[in-house]
């Protein structure tokens, strides 16, 4: 790595051609979703909980699903904050791979067998109880079973991630690419939008070929971008391996800008392959299918507008770096 630990950096531009739109329930929901979070314990330290309520996560669910009534939007944007504060609890901490593996029974019986109202006692898995049961309010049994197996792959993937802090590992490029999708946590809030749009993918549609190719896209390019967007947060910290600019880095041997100009460019890749695939998924004239594909823009969209916004990501790049272009959109 060419630069030093105080080198400013250019973030790319983070291009987007799809809509950027906002709930109009963005600031009750914000409001509300901060209550969630503080009634339910996850977090207790007050200083990490007014770092929640001025990261305004309220408006990343308002930007992501901003077709989404008041309750759904609640639903999505609770399990939003359920990922943040596990992720900062247990992924962003020096927890060791077998502490994590050791928490999985709990959290994988709240997704298998408790039902809702049930005793628990951990703050983490009685806050997953409590999403799983709204989830299965609003939605049919194969909506929450494709939830629940998307949810289960993310938490095992956290064991690997663990493993790589334990072990000091950069993993190699191919590893990180595959693994990032299933520890990024896309596909559990993906597997909740056709619930937000209210129109239900069927079995075939949600296993249909070129919806998991567009879905595989624009999970990439949301975690390559919030690989972009943490790395000021992350460099220094024990997870910082576990980010695409440093795995270039080593196993590409690129500079830290020439790393982020590469993800710039693969991210741009991928939204180009998510157009062609949307072209071609057109063609099903599915109202469901094309109100998935339209979540899945939204994501991304929302994703960087927030970003780009939001105290959580912006405070660590202060004197870093600074955005090449704010985010393009069409409106």
């Amino acid at each position: 790595m060419a630069e030093s630990a105080h080198s400013a950096l250019l973030l790319p531009a983070l291009t987007c051609p799809f809509p950027s739109l906002i709930s109009p329930y963005a600031d009750q929901v914000d409001k509300e979703t901060f209550a969630w979070l503080t009634a339910s314990r996850m977090i207790e330290d007050p200083a990490e909980l007014e770092r929640y309520r001025e990261a305004g996560y309220g408006y990343l669910g308002a930007r992501t699903y901003p077709y989404a009534g008041h309750e759904m939007l609640r639903l999505v944007t609770d399990w939003c904050v359920w990922l943040f504060a596990f992720d900062d609890a247990f992924c962003e901490s020096d927890r060791r791979a077998a502490e994590i593996a050791r928490a999985l029974p709990l959290l994988l019986t709240v997704l298998d067998d408790l039902e809702t109202g049930a005793r628990v006692e951990n703050p983490f898995a009685r806050s997953m109880l409590d999403i799983k049961g709204r989830v299965a309010a609003a939605g049919d049994a194969d909506q929450l079973d494709r939830w629940r197996s998307v949810v289960k792959d993310y938490l095992f993937a956290q064991v690997w991630e663990a493993a790589n802090r334990e072990d000091a590992v950069v993993p190699t490029y191919g590893d990180y690419i595959f693994m990032r999708r299933r520890t990024g946590a896309m596909l559990t809030v993906f597997a909740l939008v056709d619930l937000a749009t209210g129109r239900p993918l069927t079995t075939d549609e949600w296993r249909h070929p070129d919806m998991r190719a567009i879905s595989q896209s624009a999970n990439d390019v949301v975690v390559w971008d919030n690989d972009l967007l943490s790395y000021a947060k992350e460099r220094d910290g024990v997870n910082s391996r576990n980010n695409l600019v440093n795995v270039l880095a080593r196993h590409r041997h690129h500079s830290i800008q020439d790393a982020m100009n590469q993800i710039g460019r693969m991210r741009d890749d991928a939204i180009l392959r998510m157009l062609d695939l949307r072209a071609r998924l057109e063609q099903m004239n599915s109202p469901a299918v094309d109100a998935y594909v339209r979540g899945l823009e939204h994501w991304i969209s929302g994703s960087v507008a927030y970003s780009l916004t939001s105290t959580r990501y912006t405070r660590a790049w202060e004197g870093v770096a600074t955005p090449a272009v704010g985010p393009r959109q069409r409106n």
